[in-house]
């Protein structure tokens, strides 16, 4: 979440901001309730000062054989007083939160206003692919050459399942392989993390209390229940909850491979067939926890190591840096790997790479210590995907695609296919 100070001494301006999103944020609310909670916190604070003050004097008039029923009893009516002050503070504190947990993230000031109109493609690597044969789509290129089962996944799942077979489940593996021996080499931390998680990582993730409907519960919706993670970014974001890191300490580098659950699966137009969408899908992601000094490099980093894990495998693809409104509500920047599928004539995102900055750290707790001040600080949360595989898979299949309805794998990967340069059709 935001800071309230930056609302309360410019409510103008990060309404501006805002609007750069498409949204237009009425801060009256949280400004009269931001008030009143600073004019009662005066007066408790003044009530329990005068509370502290009367009883240090009590034991002395005691000594002095004073009558003290009279201020014991006023004391005692104060105390009630101030019980009932607290619990409207509370209550008070509770509204305020649940409006700054429900605001998006600012954008940064150098993004473009507007939706998905306004992103802007920075760099394209590669050329797209010509074939000089009437090339096939993934999905039948999938079926001929018995990587997927599209209808016994239906059958399994229903409409958005899929089913990886023989070398297709080999070629799955193979990317995952690739991608995690990748961020290894590069200094980042492998991790395998649980795939049920508490509702509080949805909250420090910036997912919940907005999103709730967008993921899988498993015991009944909201606060003290389970979900299934739509992403390793939302256990990575929560590793450090409620933790102060040193600053020698950071960054943090994370590798996290998980599948990913997702409600919002498939429309099943033509453009969103086979593997495109679905309600389940793997994913390596990359996070990182740095200082609020060294964000801006770190996100240069995640793009720059997303970008060449495409480029390794020869693909090609257009970077694009988002316009303010299609950046998710919990990053203030994000650029788009978008992936080349030639069936289609269209570029679909394979990697996100985004800065949330201060916002997932306010929500979650999660400090360090400055080495020069002694003061703590949020620390800047990024994540990236370091791939997702349910687009590069068809890019590969399609992109790679030759005359005879074979396919060429990347030469990256042929290591964990026990040395296979290439997938036949099935006789």
């Amino acid at each position: 979440m935001i800071a309230l100070e930056l609302i309360r001494e410019n409510p103008e301006g990060i309404k501006e901001r805002y609007k750069k999103r498409g949204k237009d944020i009425d801060f009256t609310e949280l400004l009269e309730l931001d008030g009143k909670r600073r004019e009662k916190t005066k007066i408790v604070e003044d009530m329990k000062a005068k509370r502290n003050k009367v009883s240090s004097e009590v034991p002395m008039l005691k000594k002095q054989g004073k009558d003290v029923s009279g201020v014991v009893a006023e004391m005692k009516a104060l105390g009630e007083e101030i019980a009932k002050l607290d619990a409207e503070l509370n209550e008070v504190s509770e509204k305020i939160n649940y409006i700054l947990m429900c605001l998006p993230n600012l954008p940064d000031e150098d993004l473009l206003p507007g939706d998905k109109e306004n992103n802007k493609p920075i760099y394209t690597f590669g050329n797209k692919p010509e074939f000089a044969f009437e090339a096939k789509n993934h999905v039948d290129l999938c079926k001929n050459l018995g990587l997927i089962d599209y209808e016994r996944g239906a059958k399994l799942h229903g409409n958005g399942g899929w089913i990886y077979t023989g070398d297709g489940a080999r070629l799955e593996w193979a990317l995952l392989n690739f991608f995690i021996d990748e961020h290894i080499k590069d200094g980042y931390e492998f991790m395998l993390l649980p795939h049920m998680l508490n509702y509080e990582c949805g909250l420090g993730a910036g997912q919940f209390p907005k999103f709730e409907d967008d993921v899988y519960w498993i015991d009944g919706k909201g606060e003290g229940n389970k979900f299934l993670l739509p992403t390793a970014e939302t256990a990575l974001v929560n590793y450090y909850r409620g933790e102060i890191l040193k600053e020698a300490e950071l960054p943090k580098k994370f590798a996290g491979y998980t599948p990913c659950y997702r409600r919002e699966a498939g429309s099943y137009r033509a453009e969103e067939r086979g593997m495109i969408r679905g309600h389940q899908f793997n994913k390596v992601e990359m996070v990182q926890y740095t200082t609020r000094d060294t964000s801006d490099l770190a996100f240069e980093e995640l793009v720059k190591k997303a970008q060449s894990l495409v480029e390794k495998l020869g693909l090609h693809y257009q970077l694009v840096k988002l316009a303010a409104g299609d950046c998710s509500d919990s990053m203030c920047r994000t650029y788009d790997i978008e992936v080349w599928i030639p069936s289609m004539g269209i570029y679909k995102e394979c990697s996100s790479v985004s800065n949330a900055r201060d916002y997932q750290a306010r929500r979650s707790g999660m400090k360090y210590r400055d080495a020069k001040t002694g003061k703590t600080e949020f620390v800047h949360t990024l994540n990236g995907s370091g791939l997702a595989t349910s687009r590069i898979f068809p890019a590969i299949i399609e992109q790679f695609q030759n005359a005879d309805g074979s396919v060429t794998i990347p030469e990256v990967l042929r290591k964990y296919m026990g040395g296979q340069e290439k997938i036949m059709p099935k006789k």
